[in-house]
């Protein structure tokens, strides 16, 4: 039975056959970004392509161009609904436990999903310790993440909150954190995935000329702070009301400017 066009699965340019999606089942060496595409368009794509690179470059030295992965992305999109969720993953082709060769470039790998748009909030976070592998990097293989927030959730919170080795808060599961100190946007400065969504709030805060700034944020300097929210690929923000055992305020004033920040992006074609 054929898939929804909202499913669609592209490997190399080429509709996959079950040999070739098999071994990808067991793929944990891989990296990918993560995308929602309005109108057949996307915003931030020039960041979505230096992840791509960076991620490529880390973990097999060497990068596939970006006119590869543009055509590979436009021939996907040509037949697809103007809306829908997006992943570029990227992999090597001589699997795990191998040297990677250095004459090969990484494989392609797309798919599509329905739209979304991300849960209303506010949430509460549990805060727990963990330091992600090669933070700078959206690789696969991070059952942490999901871990973290099963056990957030049967505890009574909505997602997890980590805090790295100096009780410093990084990032949230899949989600970058941003706070309001009653008049700028506060980013935490621990090691963290800087996530898209969080490129395209901060430059175009900055070009609204909104203050935002970097400090270490532990859990005994949220009381001085005056609200929070978590942004991902989903949604530029949506309120955080508590951390662990300590609340936040309501910042309408910091929701509404990540919003209008990430707004004024304009969409750009793949």
């Amino acid at each position: 039975m054929a898939l929804p066009q909202e499913f669609l699965v592209r490997h190399n340019g080429e509709t996959p056959t079950a040999q070739t999606l098999v071994p990808l089942a067991f793929m944990g060496y891989a990296h990918f970004t993560a995308m929602q595409v309005r109108g057949g368009r996307v915003r931030g794509f020039d960041l979505h392509l230096a992840r791509l690179r960076h991620g490529s470059l880390e973990l097999f030295g060497r990068a596939t161009p970006d006119d590869r992965v543009r055509s590979q992305l436009r021939d996907a999109l040509r037949d697809a609904p103007a809306d829908l969720s997006l992943t570029v993953t990227l992999h090597n082709p001589a699997g795990e436990f191998t040297p990677t060769d250095p004459g090969t470039f990484p494989d392609v790998l797309i798919r599509t999903a329905p739209p979304a748009d991300g849960p209303k909030g506010p949430l509460a976070l549990s805060a727990v310790r963990h330091e992600r592998f090669l933070p700078s990097v959206k690789h696969v293989g991070e059952p942490a993440k999901t871990f973290f927030l099963r056990q957030a959730v049967a505890q009574g919170f909505d997602d997890a909150a980590f805090l790295d080795h100096r009780g410093r808060l990084s990032e949230a599961s899949i989600w970058n954190l941003a706070f309001w100190d009653g008049s700028g946007v506060v980013w935490p400065s621990a090691e963290m995935l800087h996530g898209v969504t969080m490129g395209i709030v901060r430059r175009q805060l900055e070009r609204l000329d909104v203050p935002q700034r970097e400090a270490d944020i532990t859990l005994a300097d949220l009381p001085s702070l005056a609200g929070g929210a978590v942004l991902n690929s989903w949604t530029p923000g949506v309120a955080v009301h508590r951390i662990g055992q300590v609340p936040l305020p309501q910042a309408p004033a910091l929701l509404d400017l990540l919003h209008r920040a990430y707004e004024a992006e304009p969409l750009s074609t793949v």
